[in-house]
């Protein structure tokens, strides 16, 4: 039996198909070009700010470091202390004094600052599972969308994820960011914040501290 059948037959006998065929796929060499690398920290930082993607990063030592990187973002792009701000245990715990945060999120909201469940080296993408600590609007009203994740949440492939998510209660939505929104629809000119947040900001907490931005 080959690679491929092989997957495929594990597939169709599995509750959690995903999940099986994501360490297949981890176990069979060759199934999938080497995008990532020895670290997938580090090469998920590469991809999320590198051109095909175009977002911007930093990082900080751990999550408590988080309020004071997003004053940093705020006051360099000129923008006021205000941010809608996800209704994440993780998040409300931390210490936003200097900043007016809410739970709501507006269509014009300036910025918002959300938790993401994954990071994915493989394409620099953000993972975020719908419910009612995570509205989903708030990864696609604001024009900023600063996004946290810790390191342990960054995982090497997309399949890796599902690998992740077997055996807990599926949310209505898994959502993948890849980027700030943009389209070429007129005239072939590139434009952000046309169907979502036009600056995607990372904030990477758990890696090292010092700063490694990238516009």
């Amino acid at each position: 039996m080959s690679a491929r059948d092989a997957i495929f037959a594990a597939i169709g006998a599995d509750a959690h198909p995903a999940a099986t065929a994501a360490a297949l796929l981890a176990r069979v060499p060759g199934l999938r070009p080497d995008r990532v690398g020895n670290d997938a920290v580090e090469s998920f930082l590469a991809r999320l700010t590198g051109p095909s993607v175009a977002a911007t990063a930093a990082r900080v030592a751990s999550l408590a470091e988080v309020p004071a990187a997003v004053r940093d973002y705020l006051r360099v792009r000129g923008l006021g202390p205000r941010i809608a701000l996800q209704p994440a245990a993780a998040l409300r715990a931390l210490d936003w004094a200097g900043l007016e945060t809410h739970g709501g999120i507006a269509v014009d909201e300036a910025a918002s600052v959300c938790l993401a469940a994954y990071a994915v080296a493989e394409t620099g993408s953000l993972v975020f599972r719908s419910g009612a600590d995570m509205p989903v609007l708030f990864a696609f009203l604001p024009m900023h969308h600063i996004v946290v994740v810790e390191a342990a949440g960054v995982v090497a492939w997309l399949e890796d994820c599902a690998a992740r998510e077997a055996g807990r209660p599926a949310p209505r939505n898994l959502i993948l960011v890849t980027g700030p929104s943009g389209t070429t629809d007129i005239e072939g000119v590139l434009v952000r914040g046309a169907h979502g947040p036009g600056h995607l900001h990372v904030i990477l907490a758990g890696a090292g501290a010092g700063v490694a931005e990238s516009s």
